[in-house]
C-alpha cells in the first residue's frame, strides 16, 4: 500500500539496540506436526482483503469486487474515494453522516469491517481525527505507521478510543518499521500496540517473512498477504500470491503454531488490468488449499 509518508528519521539510535542488517533470505520448513496449537485456521483466522487492492475504483465499486470474490472481511483505508454519492470525498475527510452511509453500504453487502488503515501527520490533532473515524466505523484495530516521536501519544489515543494499533511495515528507506526489531521496540511499553505483518514488503528489505513472523510471535494482530518476485529490490511491485519467494505454507504453519487468531488480508499493490479481481479470486483458492493442508 502507498501512503503519505513523513520524512524517515535517522534510526541509528533505535536500531543500535536491535539486530540491524539483512536477515537470512532463505526459507525454512516448519514442522507443523510439532505444534500443540488448538487453533482452527478455517474458523479462527479472519480472511479478507485490504481495499487498497482495488484503489483504482471508488469505495462502492471496491465492495462490488470484494462481493464477487466471495470474501467477507475488508480493511478499507482513509484515503479511498467514497464514491459519487459522497462526491468522491476521501474517507478520511467524510462527515459522520458520510461514514454512516458507507457503514450501511458495507452492511448491505454482508461484509465485515473490523480494521481500517489510517494515516496521520506530525500533529496529535490529525491522529485524533483518524481515531475518531476508526471509532465511528466500529473497528477493533487500526493499521498504520506511527511517527517515532509519537508512540506514547498514539498509544494513549488508542487506549482512549478502545482500539488497537497494528504497526505496518513498508520497505527500507520508506518506513521506520522495515525491520521487525523496530516494531518490537515500538510495542515495548505500549500495551495498545501490535503488528500488521506485510509479507510482501519485508523481502524488499532483505527480511525473510518467516523470520519476521517468528520475531513478532505473540504480537501479530493482522497480516497483509502478498508475494514478491525476489529479495532486496525495493522497486519491485508484488506478484500473485504463491508465485514469488514467500514461503506461505511455512508461514501458515508457524502462525498456527503461535496460536494466531486474527485477520489475514489479501493485498495487491500492482494493478492487473482491468482489475485485480481475478488475482484475488485465485488467491482465495490458493489460501483455502493451503489451510486445508495444515494439521
Amino acid at each position: 500500500m502507498k501512503k503519505l509518508i513523513l520524512p524517515v528519521l535517522a534510526l541509528s539510535t533505535i536500531l543500535a539496540a536491535c539486530n540491524n542488517g539483512t536477515q537470512k533470505t532463505t526459507t525454512e520448513s516448519v514442522d507443523s506436526t510439532a505444534s500443540t496449537s488448538t487453533v482452527d485456521p478455517a474458523k479462527d483466522w479472519k480472511f479478507g482483503v485490504a481495499l487498497w487492492t482495488f484503489h483504482t475504483f471508488n469505495f462502492p465499486q471496491s465492495l462490488d469486487k470484494v462481493d464477487s470474490a466471495g470474501i467477507v472481511y475488508i480493511e478499507p483505508n482513509t484515503f479511498h474515494k467514497a464514491g459519487p454519492e459522497l462526491k468522491d470525498t476521501l474517507v478520511g475527510q467524510l462527515s459522520l453522516a458520510g461514514i454512516d452511509k458507507l457503514k450501511a453500504l458495507i452492511g448491505q453487502k454482508g461484509l465485515k469491517m473490523e480494521s481500517i488503515y489510517i494515516n496521520g501527520d506530525s500533529t496529535l490533532l490529525s491522529w485524533k481525527k483518524q481515531f475518531e473515524i476508526a471509532k465511528q466505523f466500529g473497528v477493533q484495530f487500526v493499521t498504520t505507521e506511527p511517527p517515532l516521536n509519537m508512540w506514547d501519544s498514539i498509544d494513549s489515543l488508542a487506549g482512549a478510543y478502545g482500539v488497537k494499533v497494528a504497526i505496518h511495515e513498508h520497505w527500507k528507506g520508506m518506513s521506520h518499521y522495515w525491520n521487525p526489531d523496530t516494531v518490537l521496540l515500538a510495542i515495548k511499553g505500549h500495551p495498545n500496540f501490535g503488528a500488521c505483518a506485510d509479507l510482501g514488503h519485508w523481502p524488499k528489505s532483505g527480511i525473510n517473512p518467516l523470520e519476521g513472523i517468528k520475531k513478532l510471535s505473540g504480537h501479530i494482530i493482522g497480516i497483509h498477504l502478498k508475494d514478491i518476485a525476489k529479495y532486496d529490490d525495493p522497486t519491485l511491485r508484488d506478484v500473485p500470491v504463491g508465485t514469488g519467494v514467500v514461503d506461505f505454507p511455512a508461514i501458515f504453519a508457524e502462525l498456527k503454531k503461535q496460536n494466531f487468531k486474527g485477520h489475514i488480508y489479501i493485498e495487491r499493490d500492482a494493478e492487473d488490468l482491468p482489475s485485480n479481481l481475478p488475482s484475488v479470486i485465485n488467491t482465495v483458492k490458493y489460501y483455502n488449499d493451503q489451510i486445508a493442508k495444515l494439521k
